[in-house]
This record gives C-alpha cells, sequence and structure tokens, in this order.
C-alpha cells in the first residue's frame, strides 16, 4: 500500500475505547464490544474446563501434585554453591536457543533463496523453487530424521566440531554452553539447528519473495530509468521497501518456529517438549507437567505476538 492511502486513513476520528486490528500491512481500529456471543462461548469455555478438572478429579482419581513441580525449575548446586536451572528450565532456554538461532539462519537462508526465486535466471529460479516444494511438501518430521541422520553421520565429523569442543579453554566450553549447547550435547544441536533451518527457510522464502514482488512495477522502472542495474535496483530501491513489509510476517515466523522446535525432541534435543517427556516417564505427573509446558510455551509465543504487534504498530507510524 502506496503513503497516499495511508495518509486518507488519517482523518478517521478514533474514540477511547478502541484496539488495533490488523488489515493486510495496516492497522485499522475497532470499537472492542463484548456480544452475547462471546458470553455465551466464554462461559462454554469455562464449562468444557471445569468438565475437564471434574473428570480427571473423579473419573480418573487423579491426583494432583502441583507442590512436586517447582523443584524441577531450579536446583541447588552444591559445588558450585547457588542455584542453577533445573530440568525443565534447561529445555526452556534450549528452546530459546535453538529458536533463536534456527530464525538467524533460516532468514538467512530464505533472503538467498527469496533472491533466487525473483531473479531473471532461469537456473537460480529453479534452485529457489525446488528448495521450497521440497521442503513445503513433506511431512516435518520426515525432513527431520533425513537431516539429522545425514548431517549427524556425514557431515558434521568432517567438520571437527567434537575434536574443536575437547582441545578449547574452559572460557570457550562456557560461552558455548551458554549460547548454544552444553559441549557433550553441541553435535545433537547443531545437527537439529541444520534441520530446523532448513525446515523454516522454506517459509520465510516465501515471504521474502512475496515482499519483493509486492513493490509496484514503477519502482523498477523509475530506477531502471536512472540507470541502475539490477543489483542497485534491489539493493538501493526494491528491498528497503520490501523490508518493510516483510518485517511483521517474519517476526510472525519466529513464533512458528518456537511451536515447531518441538520436532526435534524426536531426535532427543533436550528442548522443552524432550525434557517434558522425559520428567513425566520418571515422575507420572502427567498433568501437571504438560499443564506447565502449556504455560511456559504460551509464555514464550505471547509475548512474542505481543512484540509482533508493537512491530506492526511502529511499522505504520513509520510509513505515514
Amino acid at each position: 500500500m502506496t503513503r497516499g492511502f495511508w495518509r486518507s486513513q488519517a482523518h478517521i476520528h478514533l474514540k477511547p475505547g478502541t484496539r488495533h486490528l490488523n488489515y493486510g500491512f495496516g492497522l485499522l481500529r475497532k470499537k472492542t464490544k463484548f456480544s452475547a456471543t462471546d458470553f455465551f462461548l466464554s462461559l462454554l469455555l469455562l464449562s468444557a474446563a471445569g468438565y475437564a478438572v471434574y473428570k480427571i478429579n473423579i473419573g480418573f482419581s487423579y491426583k494432583w501434585n502441583w507442590g512436586a513441580i517447582p523443584q524441577y525449575f531450579l536446583r541447588f548446586d552444591a559445588d558450585l554453591n547457588r542455584w542453577v536451572p533445573n530440568i525443565l528450565l534447561e529445555g526452556f532456554l534450549t528452546t530459546i536457543r535453538l529458536s533463536v538461532w534456527a530464525t538467524i539462519f533460516a532468514t538467512l537462508i530464505g533472503t538467498v533463496m527469496g533472491l533466487f526465486r525473483v531473479s531473471r535466471s532461469l537456473f537460480k529460479r529453479l534452485i529457489g523453487g525446488t528448495y521450497v516444494e521440497v521442503i513445503r511438501n513433506l511431512p516435518p518430521l520426515v525432513i527431520i530424521f533425513i537431516f539429522y541422520f545425514f548431517v549427524g553421520d556425514q557431515i558434521l565429523p568432517l567438520l571437527g566440531i567434537e575434536d574443536f569442543i575437547r582441545t578449547s579453554s574452559e572460557v570457550t566450553r562456557a560461552v558455548v554452553a551458554v549460547f548454544l549447547a552444553r559441549p557433550p550435547l553441541l553435535t545433537a544441536f547443531v545437527s537439529a539447528l541444520i534441520t530446523l533451518s532448513l525446515f523454516e527457510g522454506a517459509y520465510i522464502t516465501e515471504i521474502v519473495r512475496a515482499g519483493i514482488q509486492s513493490i509496484e512495477k514503477g519502482q523498477w522502472e523509475a530506477s531502471a530509468a536512472l540507470g541502475f542495474s539490477r543489483w542497485q535496483q534491489m539493493r538501493y530501491v526494491i528491498l528497503p521497501q520490501a523490508v518493510q513489509r516483510i518485517l511483521p510476517p517474519l517476526a510472525g515466523q519466529f513464533i512458528s518456529t518456537i511451536k515447531d522446535s518441538a520436532i526435534v525432541s524426536v531426535i532427543s534435543i533436550q528442548e522443552l517438549t524432550f525434557q517434558a517427556m522425559e520428567l513425566m516417564s520418571s515422575t507420572y505427573l502427567t498433568f501437571e507437567i504438560w499443564i506447565t509446558i502449556t504455560g511456559m510455551y504460551l509464555i514464550l509465543t505471547l509475548s512474542c505476538s505481543l512484540a509482533v504487534e508493537r512491530l506492526e504498530i511502529f511499522m505504520h507510524k513509520k510509513t505515514v
């Protein structure tokens, strides 16, 4: 949408008690109203939740033990003489690390492949199109196993990661543990990171392609008339405009990466879902653990959702 569109919306009077709504790449406002249908649906959801709790307590004769959950977040390390993350918090931090690094690498892959998708070169377009179609039309679990066993068994030994960690200093090991994973788990973590990056990169490729193709044809023609080469057109004219349109869906893709990271639990990556399954099998605190895990995922994803909403509002203000 053009700047003229945003200026044409500037005269709209916004009354108190309104809220933002996403509409394409824009932000409109609408009155907040709690209707009878909303009340009925809320009552229905509360009734369903109450019935579920009743069935768990009475039908399954389940004994709740919420008091056992806090100990799995933090534990006291006598050797270090301080509190350290326990199994659930370690899994939570691993999920964050995996999601952040996977998003960074997926963005790099998606940007390159997105540029390939709009290239004048038929060969590049075929590479980008083949990558997207193969990744998006295979089940994620199949991709995880294929790349995990190929990368983990064939590629990583050639890179010498284990030898590097084994001969590195204590400071290097500490840095690796903070930003990636503990040295014994690093190979598996890198395998999962590469796999998740390739999977998410296919979706980011389409975001980049759509953002570039959404730029008006006149922008290409005007920059060509100024004597810009294809690369100069893309660098100085098209990409700066496309980035404003790409950022909100790209931020939304980060939320998807957080949720998709649970898939790598099948290859024994000690992220949040894997830790929950391990804990459940040893404690039998089925409902307490999975409700806790649900809450932890919601805290992470809802925080990102609020950040994305703020980003959209910021991008809208810059466009006006």
